[in-house]
């Protein structure tokens, strides 16, 4: 991916301060080398796991760093769970989809459109 391609994520973060993330246990670090960090996840039932921070209101990704719109990064990317993996795959080229305009728009950013 240049540098130009991944612009649109690299700045952007609006999906990581928008929605609930909820995964299966068996991503996190206690299961799988290179999972989500536990401190990062709290349990919901015996099979599922939330990412700390997107219950709050406004939710926001603990594991979100930096300015929404401006620059942001994961700081677990390489071990971000498949919610994340999964969402908009299209963004950091540049083409969205309907939870990330969503989430665009609520932080005040233009939709990419789909």
């Amino acid at each position: 991916m240049t540098a130009q391609a991944d612009d649109h994520c690299t700045r952007c973060g609006a999906c990581c301060a928008a929605f609930r993330v909820d995964f299966h246990h068996s991503e996190c670090e206690a299961s799988m080398a290179g999972g989500v960090p536990l401190g990062l996840a709290l349990p919901l039932t015996a099979t599922l796991m939330r990412m700390r921070g997107t219950d709050a209101s406004p939710p926001r990704c603990a594991a979100l760093a930096g300015e929404i719109g401006v620059a942001v990064r994961c700081t677990i990317y390489a071990s971000r769970p498949s919610p994340c993996r999964d969402f908009a795959p299209y963004a950091a080229l540049g083409m969205g989809e309907d939870a990330c305009d969503r989430a665009r728009v609520r932080h005040g950013l233009a939709p990419l459109g789909g």
